[in-house]
């Protein structure tokens, strides 16, 4: 199969792609989705097969605007609508109760919930209400790898298994979305992403952090959303993460990273590290920048020779919790507080 690269105005080609059951990468403002008709079993399937994604591991429904929830959802409660207005076209998704016989078991991994985005990518929204369809898409890379965060990444992943690639530039965000579960009581945040938890709570009140955001779910858990359970976000090489004060975080890997390690630092202490291989997270107190940057630099060392991966980590305020739990699951959880 050749995988092609569209352009951003080829959205009508890009759209007949989706109707007819292939398998099309997405751009968003979090990462690239490897998108597929959501109402389409056998198409759905082929995106698990693509990525070697575990069955267990639910996709995400992407929508053009919050007026197509009633076709797929049942029971919208009026926190829905509430964070839609707020946070919609936006890196968000929203998990309900799903309209039962219209969304397809294995798009939830046999849930009876399932999770609602309208991206803020234009050529995103601009493709699906082309095809007239939710498009149910995970991150466009094989499990397990650091999400993509441009067309060249994807491609990396996905050349000759998909049908084409829409390249809508680089990612302005650079994680995946927030998943806020409204199925419960207090709504529980499942995966932090380019909505804070504090934004959340702006709109919500009391928002419970599910455990899996900060530890490993174990063997016998099901995940209620992607990324919960397996390893994920991970470069070959095996990373550990160093958790405190920039300049203690700093001052522990300068001790600790062998000659030809690579590092994964904030800006401030880049020319720190002679003789490893140096990736800038971005300047420490700036986090939207880092958001941006951490998958570019985990995926990065899968071309270079680097026997061991030693990253900085910032706090978890606002978007350093999502920062966080990427480093912390492409870690395995490895993770060395000081």
């Amino acid at each position: 199969m050749e995988t092609r690269i569209l352009r951003p105005e080829e959205i009508e080609t890009a759209a007949e792609i989706l109707r007819r059951g292939g398998l099309l990468g997405i751009p968003t403002e979090t990462v690239y989705g490897l998108g597929a008709d959501g109402l389409n079993p056998a198409a759905v399937a082929a995106v698990f097969a693509a990525k070697g994604r575990p069955q267990d591991n639910p996709l995400i429904l992407h929508i053009p605007g919050a007026d197509w929830l009633e076709r797929y959802c049942a029971d919208i409660p009026p926190q829905a609508r509430r964070l839609a207005e707020r946070f919609w076209p936006g890196p968000l998704t929203i998990i309900l109760r799903r309209r039962p016989g219209v969304v397809p078991d294995v798009v939830t991994a046999g849930l009876d919930t399932v999770g609602m985005r309208c991206p803020g990518h234009p050529a995103a929204r601009a493709v699906i209400a082309a095809a007239g369809v939710p498009v149910a898409a995970p991150s466009g890379n094989t499990s397990g790898r650091p999400s993509p965060t441009c067309a060249a990444h994807m491609l990396e992943d996905m050349d000759g298994k998909i049908d084409g690639i829409l390249d809508g530039g680089p990612c302005a965000v650079g994680v995946e979305s927030t998943i806020v579960d409204l199925t419960l009581d207090p709504p529980r945040l499942l995966r932090p992403g380019g909505v804070s938890l504090e934004q959340l709570e702006e709109v919500l009140g009391p928002v419970a952090v599910d455990p899996a955001v900060r530890r490993r779910m174990t063997g016998g858990e099901r995940p209620r959303a992607p990324g919960m359970k397996y390893r994920h976000y991970a470069p070959r090489a095996p990373v550990t993460v160093v958790r405190g004060t920039p300049s203690a975080t700093a001052e522990y890997i300068r001790r600790c990273a062998g000659a030809g390690d690579g590092v994964i630092c904030f800006h401030e202490f880049a020319q720190d590290y002679p003789g490893r291989v140096v990736r800038d997270l971005g300047p420490a107190g700036d986090k939207a920048e880092q958001a941006r940057r951490v998958f570019a630099a985990l995926r990065s060392f899968d071309a270079l020779p680097v026997p061991r991966i030693w990253s900085q980590c910032p706090d978890e305020e606002e978007l350093g919790l999502a920062v966080c739990n990427r480093l912390n699951k492409a870690a395995g959880f490895c993770v060395v507080e000081l």
